[in-house]
């Protein structure tokens, strides 16, 4: 399932690109040096957002039309001028599927698992926090 969202860019004096949505409070993101980094970010903001409305049981508001997206706008009570208004296309489907739990069959020694049960650890979670560690370093 896709959505698509106008998206509001500001080229900001620092040298980065400022995206906020403006359908979707509380949305927004930004990259460094590059549109297309930008373009990126504002796309991974998008598909998390949705993903958290969705996990919450909100429903997405309906998106503007493009021709209805005027800048100059307001941010905060700020008037904006510059910049320009862009489509941008989420794929939830993805978001669903990289997220879909995956069973997975472990040995690990009686001794621990003893302890660890003890304890009431949460096996997929410790698992998932170490491999999510290991595969950041």
């Amino acid at each position: 399932m896709r959505f698509t969202y106008p998206a509001q860019f500001i080229n900001e004096d620092n040298g980065s690109i400022s995206v906020f949505f403006p359908d979707l409070q509380g949305c927004f993101t930004g990259g460094w040096g590059s549109l297309e980094e930008a373009f990126l970010m504002a796309k991974d903001a998008l598909e998390g957002h949705i993903e958290v409305l969705a996990e919450q049981g909100e429903t997405l508001p309906k998106p503007s039309k493009f021709t209805d997206v005027k800048i100059p706008y307001e941010i905060a009570g700020e008037k904006v001028n510059g910049g320009f208004t862009m489509l941008v296309a989420a794929d939830v489907e993805n978001i669903k599927k990289l997220n879909k739990p995956v069973k997975k069959t472990l040995s690990i020694p009686y001794w621990l698992n003893a302890a660890a049960e003890k304890e009431h650890i949460n096996f997929s979670r410790v698992l998932q926090e170490a491999l999510k560690e290991r595969l950041a370093n």
